[in-house]
């Protein structure tokens, strides 16, 4: 009788086959929802925009009832509309808060565009800055302005009149000028107030610019030394000549 050798060895090689194609095979992970996270994202992206909007009180009334539509969709399964939905709330708030930006940029450039003798680089922020303004970039306005009039604001001021000043005891102090001979660029600024330049009257409010130019500092200073004879409620020959002739006594 012949024996086949390879028979008592035929069970065991492919159970150790059937073992090893099972460690082979790992468990499958579930599979995620991509719409899902999608619409959270996008819920989370809308949220996000409406702070930012609501920090500067400036929102559309409808936002926040399209946020609420979103997550209430995202909660029944509905990631399409819930995206869609979230999207509109965020535009909505990114408008809203360019709208702000805009409406305070243009007070600041009404600001900004009064100030005479702005020098070349503050003159190219306020153009840049309108230009941004008439392309609606509120945002980009506005900052562009901050730093601007900042720097305008620091190199002037405003000085309310007190019984017993005068443009010489005004511009002599130390928060002005610290030189009274400089009294001409507080008259010269102030000229649609100031009609006789030794008569000024408590309550009226001087701008004082704390940055002039050398040139105009000199100017000031020459005319201060040599004026000549005055007297109260006389327009001066000499200071209408400073002015370039526009003054005119009332």
């Amino acid at each position: 009788m012949k024996i086949n050798v390879f028979g008592k060895l035929l069970v065991p090689v492919v159970l150790v086959l059937g073992m090893l194609a099972g460690c082979a095979s790992t468990p499958k992970e579930p599979a995620v929802d991509q719409g899902s996270a999608q619409a959270d994202q996008a819920i989370a992206t809308a949220k996000a925009a409406i702070a930012k909007a609501k920090a500067n009180d400036w929102i559309w009334r409808d936002t926040e009832k399209f946020l609420k539509q979103a997550e209430d969709a995202a909660a029944k399964g509905d990631s399409d509309a819930a995206i869609s939905l979230a999207n509109k709330a965020r535009n909505q708030a990114e408008l809203a808060e360019n709208q702000y930006y805009l409406e305070q940029a243009k007070v600041m450039f009404s600001e900004a565009s009064a100030v005479q003798g702005l020098n070349a680089s503050q003159q190219s922020a306020l153009s840049e800055a309108d230009k941004a303004i008439r392309n609606a970039e509120g945002r980009k306005a506005y900052d562009l302005l901050t730093p601007l009039l900042a720097e305008i604001r620091a190199a002037s001021m405003q000085y309310e009149v007190v019984r017993g000043d005068s443009l010489w005891a005004i511009s002599g102090k130390a928060e002005t000028y610290n030189n009274p001979y400089q009294w001409p660029l507080i008259f010269k600024a102030n000229r649609d107030q100031i009609k006789d330049a030794d008569l000024i009257h408590p309550g009226q409010t001087f701008d004082v610019d704390r940055n002039p130019s050398a040139a105009d500092v000199e100017a000031a200073v020459d005319h201060a030394r040599n004026r000549g004879a005055w007297s109260i409620g006389v327009s001066e020959e000499s200071d209408r000549r400073f002015l370039g002739g526009s003054l005119q006594l009332q």
